[in-house]
């Protein structure tokens, strides 16, 4: 499980939020843009300090200002996919990949290949590929790094409805078929709506909603949150 207690003041912003994340499926962050929602998970994965707070994920403590408790990214077990790949334009599809493994495993190298369907594209560079296949490998070379949990932060900005389809096919598979956690970030409502186990709505820096998507999604109080129009049709 992911627990998340964290309070920050950046200017005129206050991020003041309290949520768990489920320890199986996909819990989603969603929320407007500029909600804070990246911030959350930078600071889970340590590329963001925040003035105060706890995050422990699968019995850890990641971040304790108490204690000073300030664990560095890489000792963190977050992995950690971007709005763009950041893939090395110089290595090719086989060599990202392995960067990212703590140490050689071929099953679990095979497993993740078979999974998002890289064989093909092991001896490409990333400039050959689509901006979906470039997600794909940067997804891949996460979940190579052995992750507890799986960050995503809104992998399909900048993709196509083609593409964006075609990625969101393979993001469902992955709980189940690598047993990780995934922590999705999003402002996309249909989505969280097909992805979400849990639901964390974020709103101008607190927690507005959480608890399993279904539900949240039915709360007649998290609807203005949602986006949802609470008007006839007619």
């Amino acid at each position: 499980m992911l627990a998340v207690r964290a309070r920050h003041q950046r200017g005129e912003f206050r991020l003041d939020v309290d949520f768990t994340a489920a320890k199986t499926g996909v819990t989603a962050l969603f929320g407007r843009s500029g909600a804070g929602k990246t911030t959350v998970i930078n600071f889970i994965a340590g590329l963001e300090r925040p003035d105060s707070g706890y995050i422990a994920a699968a019995g850890k403590v990641l971040f304790d200002s108490t204690n000073a408790i300030d664990l560095p990214p890489e000792h963190r077990g977050i992995g950690y996919v971007f709005q763009d790949d950041r893939l090395f334009p110089h290595f090719k599809v086989h060599g990202n990949l392995s960067y990212g493994m703590p140490q050689p495993n071929g099953s679990r190298f095979d497993r993740i290949v078979g999974l998002l369907e890289l064989e093909p594209l092991l001896r490409r560079y990333p400039r050959d590929l689509s901006g979906g296949e470039r997600q794909r490998v940067a997804i891949g070379r996460a979940l190579l790094s052995g992750p507890d949990f799986l960050v995503m932060d809104e992998p399909l900005s900048g993709l196509d409805r083609k593409l964006s389809e075609n990625l969101l096919a393979y993001i469902e598979k992955l709980p189940g078929e690598t047993d990780t956690p995934v922590i999705y970030v999003s402002h996309s409502l249909e989505e969280v709506m097909r992805l979400a186990d849990y639901l964390v709505i974020i709103e101008g820096g607190g927690v507005a909603a959480a608890g399993i998507a279904d539900e949240v999604m039915n709360r007649r109080e998290a609807i203005p949150h949602l986006g949802v129009s609470t008007q006839a049709p007619y």
